[in-house]
């Protein structure tokens, strides 16, 4: 998992672990506090923000749990997975595009960067160059054809080989 989306996680737990245990508490103490809780409107809210925010470090947990487990080794070669830059002929709109396969929270369509979970992100997973793709999207179905694929690997051996002055 990139260092900066861990980071952005972890900060978001760790805001929420401490309103959920310091913050919402004294909330709810104040609100009861003025009495009958059938109609206080602040004791209400501060259940509902602790039901949501209880939701979201759950959330937020399991995707590092799912994150920790990706294993670069089972991220194919010669294929387009996460990491990847992909570039593509897109035919309904008659241009090549670049696309790069990133984790969800990374994901930002304006840069390029899209999600393997996004429809053309699952469209692309798997493909080869040559391969044709057809990714039905929100704003209609797109065929995409594979021009060229960098994987994963392929820039980490280009990185190293650059640090060794050798090239590919």
């Amino acid at each position: 998992m990139p260092d900066h989306i861990k980071k952005q996680l972890l900060k978001e737990i760790e805001l929420l672990e401490h309103e959920l245990s310091h913050e919402l508490p004294a909330e709810i103490k104040k609100a009861v506090a003025m009495g009958d809780l059938s109609e206080n409107a602040e004791y209400h809210m501060a259940k509902q923000r602790q039901d949501f925010v209880n939701a979201r470090l759950g959330q937020l947990k399991r995707r590092m749990a799912e994150l920790s487990l990706v294993n670069l080794a089972n991220i194919p070669r010669d294929r387009a997975g996460f990491g990847s830059t992909v570039v593509v002929y897109d035919s309904t709109k008659e241009e090549e595009i670049v696309y790069r396969l990133v984790t969800s929270e990374e994901s930002d369509v304006s840069k390029g960067l899209i999600s393997t979970t996004s429809p053309i992100g699952r469209g692309l997973v798997g493909k080869q160059v040559g391969d044709v793709a057809t990714v039905v999207t929100p704003n209609g179905k797109r065929v995409m054809e594979i021009l060229k694929l960098t994987t994963v690997h392929d820039e980490a051996a280009a990185a190293a080989a650059a640090g060794s002055g050798k090239e590919i």
